[in-house]
């Protein structure tokens, strides 16, 4: 085994742990934050205002989606990685696309959500092999 092979397999573990705890942590923090209000919110602009608005009005959904996030932040810190970048997956696009065109000053942390979601994704692959064979 070479140094740089060997290198890259000690390093692989440890991304793959980072990945998958730091997005775990953050899904569950803001997931608790939706309900608990412990972390101060920058104001949305006004379109983002009046999408947020419309989750809150619809009653249901700003809970489901706050629920949703605990659960799968819960399955990454809880060792069911696979299925936690399953469910945390839509969630991830719809916060990405919400800021690239309605709220864009929270771009930044809505791209580290994407990348640590396809990260623990990627590290999970084998395991989604069964879910794109014809049969």
């Amino acid at each position: 085994m070479t140094t740089q092979t060997l290198k890259r397999t000690v390093s692989a573990p440890k991304t793959k742990l980072a990945a998958k705890y730091l997005l775990g942590a953050m899904y569950v923090v803001f997931g608790l934050n939706g309900f608990l209000q412990f972390l101060p919110q920058p104001a949305p602009t006004a379109a983002g205002g009046a999408f947020l608005g419309a989750l809150f009005t619809a009653g249901y959904m700003f809970p489901f989606i706050k629920l949703t996030e605990i659960f799968g932040g819960l399955l990454l810190l809880a060792n069911r990685s696979s299925l936690g970048a399953v469910i945390l997956f839509p969630v991830t696009l719809n916060i990405v696309a919400y800021h690239l065109f309605l709220d864009l000053p929270g771009a930044p942390i809505a791209i580290v959500l994407l990348a640590l979601n396809l990260a623990v994704a990627w590290f999970n692959r084998e395991n989604y092999k069964s879910l794109f064979i014809k049969g």
